[in-house]
């Protein structure tokens, strides 16, 4: 076996553990200095929405020598909008979006384009997107989103409890807010391939919450029946108990989606596939650390709570307490003994000497009291007929 493959069989059998529950003001406070963060970049920054959702035009150019940053100054220029500009390939093909544009500022903006580009005007493909058409699909991402949030309580309502399902909305919404607030930092455009990933990682997110809450609620099911463990306690050795499996899990869906993200969409200039690749990575980063660290602390605290589960964790801690103070009695009592028996033998009582003038012994010092024994005779009993004597 593997030293990951004992480490987790280890964690499964409580043998080795990390204390998560009892440190969750850590984890909390992580996570709000991050949500903080993330909510600064939204306010500051902003989201940078694609045509798809404001409206506006997209430009494919052919082959040019022009760079992308002259390119985005003379879309920017014509247009008087923000450009987005994509390279399409290693052959000089770009991709220039323009945002808000109507259908007579395309016409306008491709033909100064065009011109400013040195290409001719039919050589440069123009694609228009309505502001109503874009608005539409917003919206509906929107309700998208919101349907997936409200079926996945009433799921884990019914599959679990209501605290379950609670602290895993929080999650999800945590998932969530660090993911947006990446975007409005780093700046990518968001577009329908965001809104994908984002849909994407609230079902990875949501997979390693079950998987941990599965587990807890196997490990609680006769929490009132037993009292050695608090149910913070048995909270943590059932996140112990599931910690390596989710990390696999998270680690090798990473790996594709950072190769799309840094190979596929740094190096080759991959496109739609940064938007995607870039919600993916965010995501799933954030929901492998919300399933441990924020999920099952968040039930604990739901549940420690309750009237019966908080009886029952006094009575664990009073029985806990009762057999320390009965093991520290009887340290003490085979301490006094030890102590006792090395007082009395470290000194020794000399023995009175006998009628025949022999000299005493004393006691414990290798002599024996009392009379010795003689060893029985071989021949004793020899020719003494067998049998009950009359």
């Amino acid at each position: 076996m593997s030293r990951l493959g004992d480490l987790g069989a280890r964690l499964y059998r409580g043998e080795v553990g990390f204390d998560f529950v009892s440190r969750r003001m850590i984890w909390y406070c992580v996570s709000i200095l991050i949500t903080i963060v993330a909510f600064a970049g939204l306010g500051i920054r902003g989201l940078h929405m694609g045509v798809e959702f404001e409206g506006g035009a997209v430009f494919t150019t052919p082959p040019t020598e022009v760079s992308v940053e002259e390119a985005r100054e003379v879309a920017e220029d014509v247009s008087g909008s923000q450009a987005l500009v994509q390279t399409l390939g290693d052959d000089g093909e770009m991709r220039i979006q323009v945002s808000g544009l109507s259908t007579d500022q395309s016409n306008e903006t491709r033909a100064a384009l065009a011109e400013e580009l040195g290409i001719p005007t039919d050589s440069l493909n123009a694609e228009v997107i309505g502001p109503s058409w874009g608005s539409q699909i917003a919206n509906q991402a929107w309700q998208g989103l919101g349907i997936f949030l409200v079926l996945v309580v009433i799921y884990l309502a019914i599959a679990f409890e209501w605290r379950m399902a609670l602290a895993a909305l929080i999650a999800l919404i945590h998932d969530l807010t660090i993911t947006v607030g990446v975007y409005a930092i780093v700046g990518f455009e968001v577009t329908p391939g965001t809104v994908i990933g984002l849909l994407t990682i609230l079902g990875y997110s949501l997979y390693d919450t079950v998987v941990v809450f599965d587990g807890l609620k196997e490990t609680t099911r006769n929490f009132t029946k037993q009292t050695r463990y608090t149910y913070r306690e048995l909270a943590n050795r059932s996140l112990n108990g599931t910690l390596v499996r989710s990390i696999n899990t998270s680690v090798v869906a990473l790996l594709p989606v950072g190769a799309l993200l840094f190979i596929g969409g740094g190096l080759l200039g991959g496109g739609m596939l940064n938007d995607i690749a870039l919600s993916l990575f965010v995501g799933l980063t954030a929901g492998a650390y919300s399933s441990i660290m924020i999920a099952t602390p968040l039930v604990a605290d739901f549940k420690s709570r309750e009237a019966d589960i908080r009886a029952q964790d006094r009575k664990v801690l009073a029985k806990r307490a009762k057999r320390e103070e009965e093991q520290r009695g009887e340290a003490g009592a085979d301490e006094a003994g030890d102590t006792g028996a090395e007082a009395a033998g470290s000194e020794p009582a000399a023995e009175p000497a006998d009628d025949s003038g022999a000299a005493p012994v004393a006691a414990g010092a290798g002599g024996t009291r009392g009379p010795r024994r003689q060893p029985v005779s071989r021949g004793r009993g020899r020719g003494r007929p067998s049998g009950k004597r009359r």
